[in-house]
């Protein structure tokens, strides 16, 4: 059984954190942190805790025993580069990498134990309330459309089908016959709306 931690975008360059990961490549958990502890490099701090932090996974997750665990891989990569400058002579600018790195670690088991697999916890099946059949609901809501009063579009149908139209009125429309305006019913009036439109206001 395999425990795996990462380590991205760490402000250190790849070369000088390889020389802190080359020490401890091989070696047991315990005899690494023991190194590391002791090691003059900055890189040392952060190598150190991505080694807590793979044993603790191996023992919450897998439930291995730190004691039986060593590290079977660990590489550094290059992550991105982070680009500023710097003014010197003259107007120019001379060019400042500041590089970024990803570190790998792989812990593995010196006396290989049974698998074990993940903690998982079982979550009960939410309870399905019976429904009533199909032929009951269509009865009741045959019922409810009687009892009920019609309201909204079925209302206005209705008031439609019962109220009268007048099929004495015709609307003409005083355009076809040269004269502006709008469509008017016979028999009513139609100077309201002229002079409402030349109507002047009172100086």
């Amino acid at each position: 059984m395999e425990a795996r931690a990462k380590a991205k975008h760490i402000k250190m360059s790849p070369k000088k954190v390889r020389l802190v990961v080359n020490v401890i490549r091989g070696l047991e958990v315990g005899k690494a942190l023991d190194q590391l502890k002791f090691i003059n490099k900055l890189a040392a701090k952060p190598i150190e805790k991505l080694v807590a932090s793979a044993i603790a996974n191996a023992e919450n997750n897998f439930e291995l025993k730190k004691e039986n665990l060593y590290i079977k891989k660990i590489s550094v990569d290059e992550g991105p580069t982070l680009h500023r400058w710097q003014p010197r002579a003259r107007g120019r600018a001379t060019p400042i990498r500041k590089r970024t790195s990803h570190i790998d670690l792989i812990l593995a088991e010196l006396v290989e134990s049974e698998k074990k697999e993940l903690k998982k916890e079982k979550i009960a099946a939410p309870v399905k309330l019976s429904s009533p059949p199909k032929e009951d609901k269509g009865v009741k809501i045959k019922d409810q459309r009687k009892d009920k009063p019609s309201t909204g579009k079925e209302a206005t149908k209705e008031k439609s089908s019962e109220t009268p139209v007048d099929t004495d009125k015709k609307i003409v429309d005083p355009r076809s016959e040269g004269r502006g305006g709008h469509a008017r019913i016979e028999g009513k009036s139609h100077k309201g709306f002229v002079n409402r439109i030349f109507r002047r206001k009172s100086g």
